[in-house]
């Protein structure tokens, strides 16, 4: 038997489920990649705003490739189980928020039309950094790229995210409506900057009096967003089932810690943001440089430094003193980096990102973490070093997190175990690998990268010479190596 509103009212005492008329709910968002991220962070907000009465912020989500989030969530008239893990502390949230699901590749009209309806006020995206199709190193729109290329031709059936967005505010505006206000969620630099731009160009190609309105009118905040929300696996689905009597394939698993800043940019209605505990700001940069440089970084670093060394999840990593001294060192090098905004104590946000690291119940795996590396290190250390070096800064620990991402383009383990390198440019990256003799020529091959590596990065020595220094060690002592490198780098 399924969790479904059927099932609802059987559930166990201990278990929060939803007390508004879900029958009552309007739909005035719709979400682009309904993946757990979303259903464990934005969609609580949403949640909450329904909880208070405000019924018109029930959300539709959208798949815009597989229907595995469909499946999970159809049969349970979209319903699905929050688990908040805190140590041994557990607490259960059935959440209603989610009236239905589509996917895009089916019936990309659908969504078009979607997007365009009177009630939708919001949309907002986790889709990854890979999902809007932009060049990592510039955040420019990948024109040559065939999806992309595809929308720019034609937005009969959009296959992007910002193709999408042109679709649906050009029917809106057809239809005299006003534009939705669009929220980008994902760990992009200048997300809301650089989404707009996207949908800019496309609409551009089609009809600069459209692009000309979207410019003026529509609106895409910058956001920044954080909770950590670890992949789902079978035994966590199974434990479920034991407490509530029923399965929920679409459960998904977080830590009680959340925060969503967004600009206070809107094109139309929202919630009462601040009352549901979102900042609104004037400024997102510095949270979001903060965040992606410390948390984001440092995730980085212990998923290839760990992953290559079979430490499955990040509580492991930082129960080792190396992992641990890794993370303070890597910490300390990129909050040098940052302009620190007004409310946020750099040490207390060091003590709490630890603690949140340490959380055994979430069991955050590092193989998780290290997917689509090309994509993420651009903005979590890359930019960080290239700070550094402006200001004439060492940057060893920094360094030692790129070169453990570089010996994770080989494919294999210190164990000699293979595995599959998950990331859009792993035939790049490869390739570049290929025939290479020594640590410093590897290191060349995949500087040369340019869609992840910036020129001047590439071309300065102390940069090449110290990713060398570090590679040759991953090579050539494994985990010895950042045992050691950790305490004299």
């Amino acid at each position: 038997m399924r969790l479904s509103q059927e099932t609802l009212a059987a559930l166990p005492g201990d278990v929060a489920r939803p007390g508004y008329d879900r029958a009552a709910v309007r739909g005035g968002v719709v979400h682009l990649g309904i993946g757990a991220f979303h259903r464990a962070h934005q969609a609580v907000v949403f949640e909450s705003a329904l909880e208070a009465g405000d019924l018109r912020w029930g959300i539709t989500g959208v798949s815009l490739r597989s229907g595995g989030v469909r499946d999970q969530l159809a049969p349970q008239d979209g319903l699905y189980t929050l688990v908040t893990r805190d140590g041994d502390n557990e607490q259960l949230r059935v959440m209603g928020a989610v009236r239905d699901v589509l996917v895009a590749p089916e019936d990309p009209a659908r969504v078009v039309d979607l997007l365009a309806a009177p009630d939708t006020h919001i949309v907002t995206l986790t889709i990854t950094e890979k999902g809007y199709h932009l060049d990592p190193a510039t955040g420019a729109l990948r024109e040559s790229d065939a999806e992309v290329a595809a929308d720019i031709a034609s937005l009969n059936a959009p296959r992007t995210a910002p193709g999408f967005l042109a679709a649906g505010l050009a029917k809106r505006r057809a239809a005299g409506l006003a534009p939705f206000t669009a929220i980008s969620c994902d760990n992009v630099p200048h997300n809301g900057q650089r989404l707009r731009a996207a949908v800019l160009a496309i609409a551009q190609a089609h009809d600069p009096a459209l692009a000309e309105w979207i410019a003026a009118q529509g609106a895409f905040p910058q956001t920044m967003i954080d909770r950590i929300v670890p992949a789902t696996t079978p035994e966590d689905v199974a434990r479920l089932e034991t407490h509530l009597g029923v399965e929920d394939r679409g459960m998904v698993k977080t830590e009680p810690f959340t925060q969503w800043v967004i600009e206070d940019r809107f094109a139309g209605p929202r919630p009462d943001f601040a009352a549901l505990g979102v900042q609104l700001t004037p400024r997102v940069e510095p949270w979001e440089t903060a965040k992606l440089r410390m948390l984001n970084g440092a995730h980085s670093g212990i998923a290839y430094l760990g992953g290559l060394a079979g430490i499955e999840t990040v509580d492991r990593f930082v129960a080792l003193a190396a992992g641990r001294r890794f993370v303070e060192a890597l910490w300390a090098e990129a909050e040098t980096t940052l302009i620190v905004p007004p409310g946020l104590d750099i040490a207390a946000y060091r003590t709490e990102l630890m603690a949140r690291f340490a959380n055994a119940a979430l069991a955050h795996r590092t193989r998780q973490i290290a997917i689509d590396g090309s994509q993420k290190l651009p903005q979590r250390l890359l930019a960080t070093i290239a700070a550094r070096r402006a200001a004439g800064q060492d940057f060893a620990r920094l360094a030692l997190a790129v070169a453990a991402w570089m010996q994770w383009q080989s494919g294999v383990d210190e164990s000699g175990i293979t595995f599959v390198v998950d990331d859009p440019l792993a035939e790049r990256t490869a390739a570049a690998l290929a025939g290479a003799q020594d640590a410093a020529a590897r290191v060349r091959r995949l500087l040369a990268i340019a869609e992840i590596f910036p020129p001047a990065m590439a071309d300065d020595t102390i940069v090449t010479d110290e990713l060398t220094r570090q590679l040759a060690g991953l090579e050539n002592h494994g985990r010895g190596w950042w045992d050691i490198a950790t305490e004299t780098a």
